[in-house]
């Protein structure tokens, strides 16, 4: 049951913040000139995304935030800060294009009272974060709709793009899909900085959120959209005027062959006319043509559609993204060929005059493989978000998804029920879901309306001229034209009227017979159920996209513990020799406190009866080669007879690090010794 499992974020899809220098809750001695923070992955800064407070709430920090190295970025602070507890503000963008936020708080000297909350700003938060989610609801809506809608009408029930609720359907959703993303587009910059709603219409905001590369996606979209406008026009404009062409051609030709016996030459075509059935043939080439160029346009706009989702969001950071991004569209298309399908089906079957059960069919098969796609694409992207059995209990993440999952059961679950009355369907002997056609009825009844008025009139004339014979031939032939006219207007308004009533007992029968067939019914009421638990699972599915995936959960929890955890120095000793004479000994490294963020660095140099070791120089080396960090050169300075000391050396993530020191006994003797040690 891995069915929409993903579409959202990989394993790193939000950033964490996984350490800092002070580190969170520390007291220092000294005040530093600089507060740092590493996250998990890299990160978006403006001018306010980090602050420093002091305990009065005033900043402190100067200048701009920058990226120090990698992951690592910094804000410089005033100099001399008096003792007390300042709190660090952050909110940035993660590379998934979804803002983040937190706060901490360092003392110097000792901690004091503060008025700063150290809750921090809400990241995507409050009226403007509602207006975001919503709008982000909206555009998956449409998209699902829109493509859905188009792909049902294209590859299952062709005659449905003639049907005037089908095309209110498709176009609709164009129409949300583009609002919603110029929403988007509008209120991204108050979403991701200030959160005011009188930023929305910032115009310099604007102006920042087309240079990311979420903007970028957006207007994207809005391009590809105009493109999506043209094949809307092509499929409900043209390509409807050529089905009712070919159709008329079907119908000219079955005329032209009742009428055969009238033909002189015999060759079963007048002198005027051509081949009606060649130029059928005619038409029927040229529509296959233009359905496999709606086909193959169709294609390429929806791919391009859902690539903007996967280019910009989760799926464009974190492991294998060469693989996640056309894995993510796979997904995203297939959503909508299901669920957007399904709406239209809703629609054909409440409001369209009829629909042929070969056409319900088709989908039901469309419908089928749609799943099997979704259930490949979501356990993949499943793997990359959670990664642990543990996640998917132990975070909100995790917890969301079993709802997804069994959210996706009971629309399949419906979904094979639907699956049993389409077949049952296509065994009855009438194989037209829906009403009758009463266009076609009311057309029929007008027809004869106008041949009784003609007969009336007729009849009339005939009961005037028979009137004259009596009366004077002026007057008479006067007052015989006058009853002519006023019983033929008659006759032709009784049919009109009758035509109606006709049409509307037409209409009204061919309705009891729908409500009264247990298929057609049965049929309705689950797809139905079906749209139903689908607008459930869409609007999951949309929250799942705001939420920090397990994987990274858990590895910013372990970040924050391992941070947490006062380990105490580290002391490693290794003995060396350099091959040269007078070249063995053995180094000693302190490390002090031995976790993520600034450490003391203490290397002792001895020789093998204990005694200091006056050596020229040593050099020290840090290397996480789990995640390719490194290696870190460090170079202490000398305090004394073989004694090295280096402050302020940054272990940017917990791990087990090898530490490698370099000892140079004299110009050309030196040797390279490590050992990997648990730091944080």
């Amino acid at each position: 049951m891995g069915v929409l499992f993903g579409g959202v974020a990989p394993a790193s899809a939000h950033a964490a913040l996984l350490g800092s220098d002070p580190a969170q809750g520390t007291v220092v001695d000294q005040a530093p000139t600089e507060v740092t923070l590493t996250f998990s992955e890299q990160v978006a800064l403006s001018d306010g995304s980090l602050q420093v407070l002091d305990p009065q709430g005033r900043r402190v920090d100067t200048g701009k935030p920058s990226n120090l190295s990698g992951t690592m970025y910094g804000v410089q602070v005033r100099p001399g800060l008096p003792k007390g507890t300042y709190t660090v503000t952050y909110q940035v963008v993660s590379a998934d294009s979804h803002p983040v936020s937190g706060a901490f708080t360092f003392s110097v000297g000792a901690p004091s009272a503060t008025t700063v909350s150290a809750s921090g700003p809400t990241a995507g938060g409050g009226v403007v974060g509602w207006l975001y989610g919503f709008a982000r609801y909206v555009s998956y809506a449409g998209f699902i709709v829109l493509v859905g809608g188009a792909a049902f009408v294209l590859a299952c029930w062709q005659r449905g793009a003639g049907v005037r609720a089908v095309q209110r359907l498709v176009v609709s959703g164009w129409v949300a899909l583009t609002s919603a993303t110029l929403a988007l587009l509008l209120l991204r910059g108050s979403y991701t900085g200030s959160g005011k709603v009188a930023d929305i219409f910032d115009v310099s905001l604007i102006g920042q959120v087309l240079q990311t590369k979420a903007g970028a996606a957006l207007v994207s979209r809005l391009l590809l959209l105009a493109a999506g406008a043209l094949f809307i026009a092509v499929l409900f404009g043209a390509y409807v005027r050529r089905d009712a062409d070919a159709e008329g051609m079907v119908g000219a030709g079955g005329e032209a062959g009742g009428s055969a016996d009238l033909d002189d030459d015999g060759d079963g075509q007048d002198a005027a006319g051509g081949d009606p059935s060649g130029e059928s043939a005619a038409q029927d080439a040229e529509k296959r043509d233009l359905t496999f160029g709606l086909a193959v346009g169709g294609t390429v706009v929806a791919a391009g559609l859902a690539a903007t989702w996967a280019m910009a969001e989760h799926a464009s950071t974190g492991i294998q993204t060469g693989l996640a991004m056309p894995v993510d569209i796979l997904h995203l298309l297939a959503v909508a060929v299901w669920l957007g399908g399904l709406t239209t089906l809703l629609v054909a079957l409440y409001r369209a005059p009829s629909i042929e059960a070969a056409a319900v069919g088709r989908f039901s098969r469309l419908a089928f493989g749609s799943v099997v796609v979704l259930t490949a694409t979501g356990v993949y992207q499943a793997w990359r978000q959670l990664g642990s059995w543990s996640a998917l209990t132990g975070t909100p993440y995790g917890q969301l998804l079993l709802v997804k999952v069994a959210l996706v059961a009971v629309l399949v679950g419906i979904a094979w029920i639907s699956r049993r009355w389409t077949a049952r369907l296509a065994d009855a002997p009438d194989t037209t879901v829906g009403t009758l056609n009463t266009a076609d009825a009311a057309e029929q009844e007008r027809t004869a309306g106008k041949k009784r008025a003609t007969v009336a009139a007729k009849a009339s004339a005939q009961a005037s001229a028979r009137a004259s014979a009596k009366t004077s031939a002026k007057a008479s032939a006067k007052t015989s034209a006058k009853g002519s006219a006023q019983d033929g207007d008659g006759g032709s308004e009784r049919a009109a009227q009758l035509a109606r009533q006709q049409a509307a007992m037409t209409a009204a029968q061919a309705k009891r017979a729908r409500e009264a067939d247990p298929v057609r019914s049965g049929l309705r009421r689950s797809v139905l159920a079906e749209a139903g638990v689908a607008v459930v699972l869409l609007a999951v599915a949309t929250v799942l996209t705001t939420t920090e995936p397990g994987r990274t959960e858990e590895a910013a929890r372990a970040a924050t513990a391992s941070t947490s955890q006062q380990s105490g120095p580290l002391s490693l000793k290794m003995p060396f020799d350099t091959g040269g004479q007078d070249g063995k000994g053995t180094v000693e490294v302190t490390l002090d406190p031995a976790r993520v963020g600034s450490d003391e660095m203490h290397v002792y140099v001895v020789r093998p009866n204990g005694k200091a070791f006056d050596v020229p120089e040593v050099k020290v080396d840090f290397t996480l080669e789990s995640k390719g960090i490194g290696p870190l050169p460090v170079e202490p300075d000398r305090i004394a007879t073989g004694h090295w000391s280096a402050s302020g050396v940054q272990i940017p993530m917990a791990g087990d690090w090898k530490i490698a020191v370099t000892v140079r006994t004299s110009d050309i003797d030196q040797t390279t010794v490590n050992k990997n040690a648990k730091i944080g």
